[in-house]
């Protein structure tokens, strides 16, 4: 046996050596062995006779390993299938079955292997092919040579040598997620070691590099032209799509045309990421995928999908489906929460499965009621209209009562701290926002963790600054407030506790706004981008006009109706946010959900779980015990 088999065995060795479960487990392991005998058959047996016998005992061996493996893997109700097809694949190549029956065996077990156990086969975001070429040059060009033909100036004397990636019948058989197997998990006894020091992200752009290097521009451009046409789209829906198949899965399943289009994608991810799924399409995909990884005995990973259908599917249609069907968000919204209880719960599969095709039909309702509606003018000028009032209310009503209450103090001084906070929130907003879309890619889940610890943070100090007004209410309090102030500045805390509020009102629907207007302008097309613009124009008029009133008539209201309005509309707003800000964590899947069968009432922060109950409960007693203990400070009645 050569020293190639001996490397290739020793790979095969380190998913199987005893008392290693966790890597005796693993899918991925399992999808390197398979790929490698798709890869490397035809060089082992032609014709029904073995053309190199060192190839094809490695043959042997690892189709013997990978049925080893499937039985070894966690209990799956589609196990047993996978074990029997890795049996069957493991005969073909002991009868020195015909090359392109063993690849077509080989391919049909990978693809069933990742979709009963859930195997990630995309990136999480789009590769970066020019850090992967800098990649490239530091850690593989010494061995594969500078354009990949294997001829490296450390490659002589290397046996096996290393991968020339100019092969094109090696490399057609070779797909991204294949090249990114290999740098990850490396090849045990060869100079191709693992580079796991590699974070995932470089591993992606590295992988996709090397999958381009044969490839010619020619043929990019050609591809480039039929994508831009519209050719091959239902062929290449998303990034797994591009980054899981290899050129000679894609000419089986698709045509000549779509290899082009394949060439094109790998070589330039991003336009894939430009025309991503719509909202509704990504809902249902993770819902399917959700259900995949729960099968595969993934729970936490079956959580995170299914919480990312909704935030970064579902939720982002939410504003203009509402002006549509109501009714039909509030379903969608409670079904995907009980999906997601469900997962977290550890229910049986069949239970999940049959709430995620509650889900997906519930999904497939509102595709139709939008696409029956989504070119309204009316629905666009209405949905632009109530998502910037419904997100903008809230925060102008903290910031002008803020503002009403230095101007009616005369401490217009401390007016451009508050300002500051809130213009701080918008600046600080928007920035967070384009760093999000341009640069990290912050997740559904991360803006969701975001908003809700804002809110919560929010939510303490409001009660704070609504216990400090309503301690100055009565006019004993507010005649002693103004003795000990007057010529002096407010107190530091207080002038930076009403800064912070008008800040973090602010900032905390700043995500949110941005998101869903970004989502209703893709919807709308070009036929109702007039509409937009009116709708949130109306929308910004209308908030002007409700500061203006505030800020105008609530000067002239007498001292002690003013204080306690303004305190009691502050600690509403407290209790409102402590909802807001549990359900957003538990939309980001950090708090558990249980349900309770109440209408939800999202502007008034009530949903229909006891954590959210829970916290505005003990919110509002927090708030009830503060105001009887100033009254009785006051000299009131307790």
């Amino acid at each position: 046996m050569g020293l190639r088999a001996l490397a290739s065995l020793a790979l095969a060795a380190v998913v199987a050596l005893p008392g290693t479960p966790a890597a005796a487990a693993d899918p991925q392991a399992i999808l390197h062995l398979l790929d490698y005998v798709g890869v490397d058959y035809a060089e082992a047996v032609a014709g029904g006779r073995v053309k190199n016998e060192d190839e094809y005992k490695e043959m042997l061996e690892f189709t013997a390993q990978a049925a080893a493996q499937l039985k070894a893997l966690p209990p799956n109700p589609r196990q047993a299938a996978l074990v029997a097809a890795g049996e069957s694949l493991a005969g073909l190549v002991t009868a020195k079955a015909d090359a392109a029956a063993v690849a077509d065996a080989g391919a049909k077990l990978r693809w069933a292997l990742i979709e009963a156990y859930g195997v990630r086969v995309a990136p999480q975001r789009t590769p970066d092919l020019a850090a992967g070429a800098r990649l490239y040059a530091q850690h593989c060009a010494t061995c594969h040579g500078a354009q990949g033909h294997g001829d490296g100036p450390a490659a002589k004397g290397l046996e096996p040598a290393p991968s020339d990636f100019h092969d094109a019948a090696r490399m057609v058989q070779r797909s991204a997620y294949g090249l990114y197997n290999t740098i990850t998990l490396g090849v045990a006894g060869t100079a191709m070691r693992a580079f796991k020091e590699l974070s995932e992200g470089e591993r992606w752009g590295l992988a996709f590099f090397v999958a381009n290097l044969p490839g010619s521009l020619e043929a990019r451009a050609r591809g480039g032209a039929l994508w831009g046409s519209g050719e091959a789209k239902s062929a290449f829906p998303d990034l797994g799509s591009v980054a899981a198949l290899s050129a000679d899965e894609v000419r089986a399943r698709d045509g000549e045309q779509a290899v082009l289009v394949h060439a094109y994608l790998r070589a330039h991810p991003a336009a894939l990421a430009a025309g991503k799924p719509a909202p509704l399409e990504l809902a249902a995909a993770r819902i399917r995928e959700s259900v995949a990884a729960y099968r595969g005995g993934d729970r936490a990973g079956a959580q995170q999908l299914a919480v990312q259908a909704y935030l970064e599917g579902f939720e982002l249609v939410e504003a203009g489906l509402q002006n549509v069907d109501a009714d039909l968000v509030r379903e969608t919204e409670r079904q995907m929460m009980a999906l997601r209880t469900l997962i977290r719960s550890g229910a049986p599969i069949e239970q999940v499965d049959d709430q995620a095709v509650r889900v997906e039909a519930l999904l497939e309702r509102a595709r139709a009621a939008l696409s029956s509606d989504s070119l309204s003018p009316r629905t666009v000028f209405a949905s632009a209209l109530l998502i910037l009032l419904r997100e903008g209310l809230e925060a102008l009503l903290v910031v002008a009562a803020i503002i009403a209450f230095l101007v009616k103090a005369g401490r217009r001084d401390a007016l451009p701290y508050v300002h500051m906070g809130w213009i701080g929130a918008i600046v600080l907003g928007l920035l967070t926002w384009a760093a999000a879309t341009e640069l990290i890619a912050i997740s559904g889940t991360n803006r969701e963790l975001l908003e809700g610890i804002t809110a919560l943070v929010a939510s303490a100090m409001l009660v704070y600054v609504g216990y400090w007004l309503h301690s100055k209410s009565s006019a004993r309090a507010w005649q002693g407030f103004i003795k000990e102030r007057v010529g002096a500045a407010l107190a530091d805390r207080t002038l930076w506790a009403m800064t912070l509020v008008a800040f973090l009102a602010v900032y905390r629907e700043m995500f949110e706004t941005v998101l869903f207007c970004q989502a209703l302008w893709v919807q709308a097309g070009d036929a109702g981008r007039g509409a937009f613009l009116g709708g949130a124009g109306a929308a910004v008029a209308a908030l002007a006009a409700i500061g203006w009133g505030i800020s105008r008539y609530s000067v002239r209201l007498p001292l002690a109706p003013f204080f306690a309005a303004t305190s009691i509309l502050l600690c509403t707003l407290a209790v409102v946010l402590a909802g807001k800000g549990v359900a957003a964590l538990q939309e980001a899947g950090a708090i558990p959900v249980d349900l309770v069968d109440i209408p939800a009432v999202p502007w008034l922060g009530i949903f229909p779980t006891w954590q959210t109950l829970g916290a505005q409960a003990m919110v509002a007693a927090a708030i009830v015990v503060g105001f009887l203990l100033t009254r009785r400070l006051n000299g009131g009645p307790a």
